[in-house]
């Protein structure tokens, strides 16, 4: 659904009325197109040694410079503090940082790389610290400019295949709605960053419409080969959905003792194996707890949790069995209010965190077959579901937001997209929010 208050303030009276009366002034987001530049301008590193990022920024098409010609803007600013070991290191870094954000463009990315939290009191703090100041300088960023992370554990180098993944991910159009946020990086990763889903088979449940329909669009179009599922009921568009990504449709209740034997036969016999599996499917059961019945609580449990913890008991065991692709990838759709919680949503929020607990339960199980299992957590996602909140609710949970609007399906998409990829090898048992930085949750 479009957000016309952006169409109203984004030129001649509306942008002057807003301007005037205090008002949200959000602009319209970078997201990706087609051959278009990695980032809006040069990209500063501000680093001990700039040499590695400025080699893997040239390597992704973009230009690493220390200085700005008269009229440029920065496209983005990404700041190593991998080496910090005490709070008081962050000072000459990030006070570096501060004075280029005068100078950042529309829609321009700031990413800090630091490491995970651990070893001695001072080094965990002054890892700590970075969460802290880098969700902190999202909320002050505007016109679209985000602010993310990158946290890498002990071990892995800083111009590692995932780590590099990751940036231009962060550094791209493909990140519009992820603002605020840490991809945590447990591992080097084994493959080229710029490859593509050529050649992989990707199962995508509740592709009927919305969300799912959308990340079997961006699949497709990043080269995968989709086999679209949902209930048999939505029939129509599925068909729709798996016709334009010229895949397959799998009319199929998740909640089917045999679903994940389902979903691996269609996908082995049509398409010649699976490699990738979206656990999209949902339901909204909402109720405040004092009226809720049990067929809305258990219904919603069965769909939501239930479901793929069955499924992918059963897509482990076929992976072990040799039987999957060589590197497996599990993603969940989670949510922020499996995470911060939400009134009405008892059900779906301890369905969506669980979600979350099983995806950290089972990243050693996926390492362990060379695969990776991670969720992302969506917030206010402009659908048919939320055009249906009342007018001023809507504006209110758009415009709570560090980027003052909702998200699109597609911001959901290319993050997952993103994280099925050959670059995030490296990157397993983590959540990621793609909420543009909400007000509720972390």
């Amino acid at each position: 659904m479009a957000d016309k208050y952006i169409d109203f303030i984004s030129g001649g009276f509306g942008k002057k009325l807003a301007k005037q009366l205090g008002l949200p002034q959000p602009v319209k987001l970078r997201r990706y197109e087609p051959n278009a530049p990695l980032v809006p301008g040069p990209v500063h590193v501000v680093s001990p040694d700039g040499a590695p990022l400025e080699t893997l920024i040239s390597a992704m098409g973009a230009t690493a410079k220390s200085t700005l010609r008269e009229g440029e803007k920065w496209g983005a600013v990404v700041v190593d503090l991998t080496g910090i070991a005490h709070p008081r290191d962050l000072s000459e870094l990030v006070l570096a940082l501060g004075g280029t954000l005068r100078g950042l463009a529309t829609c321009g990315r700031i990413v800090t790389i630091s490491r995970t939290p651990a070893g001695d009191v001072n080094q965990q703090a002054a890892r700590a610290a970075v969460e802290g100041f880098l969700r902190s300088l999202a909320k002050e960023l505007r016109a679209g400019a985000t602010a993310n992370g990158i946290m890498i554990a002990d071990g892995v180098a800083i111009d590692s295949i995932s780590v590099a993944g990751a940036l231009k991910f962060l550094l791209s159009g493909r990140s519009a709605f992820v603002d605020g946020q840490f991809i945590r990086v447990s591992g080097e990763g084994s493959a080229d960053p710029g490859r593509s889903l050529e050649g992989k088979v990707a199962a995508v449940t509740g592709a009927a419409r919305g969300i799912g329909a959308e990340i079997a669009r961006v699949l497709a179009r990043e080269g995968a080969t989709v086999v679209a599922i949902d209930v048999p009921q939505a029939g129509e568009g599925l068909a729709k959905t798996a016709n334009a990504v010229r895949g397959t449709a799998l009319p199929l209740d998740v909640t089917a003792p045999d679903a994940a034997d389902q979903i691996y036969a269609h996908a082995s016999e049509r398409h010649g194996g699976l490699d990738i599996v979206i656990h999209n499917a949902g339901i909204l059961r909402d109720k405040l707890l004092a009226n809720m019945k049990p067929d809305k609580w258990d219904d919603l449990i069965a769909v939501n949790i239930t479901a793929p913890l069955t499924m992918n008991e059963r897509f482990v065991e076929l992976a072990r069995e040799g039987k999957l692709g060589e590197s497996p990838r599990f993603i969940s759709l989670a949510s922020t209010s499996g995470i911060a919680g939400n009134r009405g949503q008892t059900n779906y929020g301890a369905a969506k965190a669980g979600l979350i607990g099983m995806t950290e339960a089972l990243a050693p199980t996926l390492a362990e077959i060379g695969g990776t299992v991670n969720a992302v957590a969506p917030g206010f996602i402009e659908t048919d579901m939320t055009a249906s909140i009342p007018t001023v609710s809507r504006q209110i949970f758009r415009r709570t937001s560090s980027l003052q609007q909702g998200g699109l399906p597609v911001d959901v998409a290319e993050t997952i997209a993103f994280l099925v990829s050959p670059a995030a090898g490296g990157i397993n048992g983590t959540t990621v929010r793609v909420c543009g930085q909400n007000l509720v949750g972390r």
